[in-house]
């Protein structure tokens, strides 16, 4: 065993004895885990983390606080235990590090989460959603890609988070969930009852409140995942909403900026720019109020330093086997069927994403498509890179001239927004 492995497992077991005496009297032992932390982090990989983790801990009134006392009062012990440990220790004390000696090691982006399609196989079809093109005809067989459980057996040590409708996870399902203890799904909700059914078909959202009250019966963690568009933006903005999130003990939920992906996608529904500025200002007021992690997945740029896709902190494998840069960006140069992971990194694409981050000084526009489209279209134009969507393949052009208007009419916000932040000369 080399030195770094030993390292790594030293760490591994005294982090894992002071998660077992979190389970005794957390009150008392929440501040111990964090002097464990300091004394472990040598390296200095999560500074920042440690000083926002003594500032929640060190004032049990505040909501980040209420927030993890929860995980105690709402999620089974076994459960917790098993997320700690994935968590906490696997991904982000052991693999923190180790995706940072591997990047250095073969110069290229090496991913810290990859998002998985196991199917294209879907219940519902809702509007502009870009899924719905690739019809119910592509799957992973289960030696490319075990099913959901069985990979989570076979990879007990990895957490698992699915995006989901999450109509169909009835109570057997449930307690298979409970049983491996390592899949958390983050359920699709559009706001309240009107706008999700609105987009999602009439019933969805009855069907979803069924799929998160049986959840929490079971005392298993789930989020939600939610898409901000132009219809829906004041009611999944609210704080009503979020209320309604935490008392269904929602615990985290990620907020998707619409993307008009895919021939059929609906440009309309894309924000306009003071509705993106509304999502912007709501989602930090949230974040200092209640008890849910929330996250913005375009407006958070600023926070992780632009665009994390092409294998910087995560990539898409998508139903077929091709490698792409994001869940938004359908167009690739590699196949798990014809390269490694490693070899797929390498290539002329995802180097071009590496090359390119980020791709706008100002993180508060970090995409490569939706923000600052001629960048998109030069990294596919050249690397070679193709469409996947097999139905209906769209042109790099015909989407960059699609989301052109939307960057330039957000561009002006943006560029207020982000100097009145006082990051913008970091």
């Amino acid at each position: 065993m080399s030195d770094k492995n030993m390292k790594e497992n030293i760490k591994s077991l005294a982090v894992k004895k002071v998660l077992h005496y979190l389970d005794e009297d957390p009150d008392k032992s929440l501040p111990k885990l964090l002097a464990w932390a300091d004394k472990f982090d040598k390296d200095n990989l999560f500074v920042g983390h440690r000083r926002v983790f003594h500032q929640i801990l060190e004032n049990p009134d505040n909501n980040w606080y209420r927030l993890a006392k929860s995980l105690w009062t709402d999620v089974d012990p076994e459960v917790r235990k098993v997320f700690f440990e994935n968590f906490l220790v696997n991904a982000c004390l052991v693999g923190t590090g180790r995706q940072k000696k591997f990047k250095e090691e073969h110069d290229c982006n090496v991913p810290w989460a990859i998002l998985m399609d196991l199917t294209s196989a879907c219940n519902l079809h809702c509007t502009g959603c870009w899924a719905a093109e690739y019809g119910n005809k592509l799957n992973m067989s289960f030696e490319t890609l075990d099913d959901i459980i069985r990979l989570c057996e076979v990879h007990s040590d990895c957490m698992f988070l699915a995006f989901t409708n999450g109509t169909l996870i009835d109570e057997k399902f449930a307690d298979e969930m409970l049983r491996v203890k390592n899949f958390i799904p983050a359920i699709s909700i559009e706001g309240f009852e009107e706008a999700t059914d609105d987009r999602r078909g009439k019933g969805t959202y009855e069907a979803v409140m069924r799929t998160m009250d049986l959840l929490r019966s079971k005392k298993l963690p789930f989020g939600a995942s939610c898409c901000y568009t132009s219809k829906n933006v004041d009611s999944i903005s609210s704080e009503e909403y979020i209320d309604h999130l935490v008392e269904k003990g929602v615990k985290f939920a990620w907020f998707f900026h619409y993307m008009p992906v895919g021939n059929d996608a609906v440009p309309e529904l894309l924000p306009a720019p003071e509705q993106r500025e509304q999502m912007y200002h709501k989602i930090r007021e949230y974040r200092n109020t209640k008890p849910i992690f929330t996250l913005d997945f375009q407006n958070d740029g600023e926070y992780v330093k632009g665009c994390i896709a092409g294998g910087r902190n995560y990539l898409h494998i998508n139903a077929n086997g091709d490698i792409e840069p994001c869940a938004f960006i359908h167009y690739s140069d590699s196949s798990i069927y014809e390269k490694t992971l490693l070899e797929a990194y390498k290539s002329p694409l995802f180097m071009a994403y590496r090359e390119g981050q980020p791709f706008n000084s100002n993180y508060l526009k970090p995409c490569p498509m939706l923000e600052n489209p001629e960048c998109l279209r030069a990294m596919v134009e050249k690397s070679g890179a193709h469409s996947t969507d097999l139905q209906s393949p769209e042109d790099v052009n015909s989407l960059c001239e699609k989301c052109r208007p939307y960057a330039q009419n957000w561009d002006e916000t943006a560029d207020r927004l982000w100097n009145s932040s006082g990051k913008s000369a970091s």
